[in-house]
């Protein structure tokens, strides 16, 4: 469970194996709740891009920024693997964070 001010690099999708936002924080809660309400123009609010479905913590944010850059590097089937090896029905991870579970058609991507 992370904490305060943990380097966390996350896994953000839009369904199960749809579209993939690869991040890197030190407080992944409100970054969490910045992405599901939108609170950024960006890519993840453009295409609804809201689901947790995998986290690693870090010791140092210069490690987790390492990791983000190498995940973002690695083809679209290594993230898939990754993400379906260690949550195989890809949950949104951030309910066991004390987020509000999604809906499916809670926000359409689109302008």
């Amino acid at each position: 469970m992370p904490t305060e001010k943990q380097p966390c690099v996350y896994i953000l999708t839009s369904k199960p194996f749809g579209t993939l936002y690869i991040g890197v924080t030190s407080d992944l809660v409100a970054r969490l709740w910045q992405h599901r309400e939108g609170a950024v123009d960006g890519f993840t609010k453009r295409y609804a891009v809201h689901r947790l479905v995998h986290f690693e913590l870090f010791d140092t944010m210069e490690l987790a920024i390492k990791r983000e850059k190498q995940l973002k590097n690695w083809h679209r089937d290594w993230k898939l693997n990754l993400i379906t090896r260690e949550n195989p029905d890809w949950r949104d991870l951030a309910v066991g964070l004390g987020f509000e579970p999604m809906s499916s058609d809670a926000r359409q991507a689109g302008p």
